[in-house]
């Protein structure tokens, strides 16, 4: 895992998932978020915890939390618990670790072979954001932040540090927000209608909003009427945010359009990647705080 940082090249379109099983079902979460796998360890368990949290374990120095994900899912635990697996993970600017049935293997993806669950299956409730189709069966992908907020909310957007933003006229800004997560789509438009934004036009994946953007060149000619701004996050299925970033800053009646990175992935070892493809900014989730003052300073 000490080369995911260079695993693949930026703007690419690909990512590399790390297959695990829990019960009988295969799962995926991207090698970025993943800075080790572990045999099982003594944890330690906590009073009054979430029912998902199975305690915590002291990994190199750190206290971290354990998320059991036969819980989170639903299942029933391990048949065999000496064969499970810990996946110690880094992502949203927090450190946990998830408790796994196994791990099996890394497989190098492109973002279009990831399919958009279905309405039929699909709800606020559901942690699945996208199905691989194999030949050998289906991985599920999972929608980690949200796992992490629906155990402790405070690790989600914080409404209340909105008092900090400057209070003044952002309703003439036109927006383009591509977010996969309906869970996130939802607290950035309450918090960005909150902070003044109202037009706002939300994607599930950078295709669409690509489409958009350049559906609206050919219609008008001038992207300078159709958005003042393109918000970004970087795991989606079809187009990831790293391609849409790169795409629209290589054509050129969309690139002076500043686009902002706002994802779970922006650490200091992986904001190179962003600037390769040259994003103009890029925050952190849930750091919304910041990243409405980026959308200031750019706007």
């Amino acid at each position: 895992m000490e080369e995911k940082g260079v695993l693949l090249e930026s703007g690419t379109n690909e990512l590399e998932i790390v297959e695990f099983m829990v019960a009988t079902n295969r799962f995926g979460i991207n090698v970025i978020k993943v800075r080790e796998i572990i045999n099982p360890a003594p944890i330690v368990t906590i009073p009054h915890a979430h029912r998902n949290i199975e305690g915590i374990m002291e990994i190199r120095g750190e206290i971290l939390p354990v998320i059991n994900m036969a819980r989170v899912l639903g299942y029933p635990d391990s048949d065999n618990p000496a064969h499970d697996k810990l996946i110690v993970s880094e992502f949203n600017k927090q450190k946990v670790v998830f408790h796994v049935h196994g791990v099996d293997k890394i497989n190098r993806i492109s973002w279009e072979q990831i399919e958009k669950p279905t309405n039929l299956y699909q709800n606020a409730e559901n942690q699945i954001i996208g199905v691989v189709r194999r030949e050998d069966g289906m991985i599920l992908l999972l929608d980690f932040e949200k796992i992490l907020v629906d155990i402790n909310p405070a690790t989600g957007i914080n409404h209340d540090r909105l008092k900090e933003i400057e209070n003044k006229d952002r309703s003439s800004y036109r927006i383009v927000v591509a977010e996969d997560s309906a869970l996130l789509r939802k607290l950035i438009s309450d918090t960005l209608m909150e902070a003044g934004f109202q037009k706002i036009d939300f994607f599930e994946n950078g295709k669409d909003a690509l489409d958009y953007l350049e559906d609206a060149i050919k219609d008008d000619g001038d992207i300078n009427k159709v958005v003042d701004l393109v918000i970004t996050d970087i795991e989606m299925p079809v187009m990831d945010g790293l391609f849409l970033t790169k795409q629209i800053k290589q054509n050129p009646l969309l690139s002076k359009v500043p686009v902002i990175i706002f994802s779970s992935l922006i650490t200091d070892d992986l904001r190179h990647k962003g600037q390769t493809v040259g994003a103009d900014a890029q925050v952190s989730k849930p750091e919304i705080v910041e990243l409405i003052k980026l959308m200031d300073g750019l706007l």
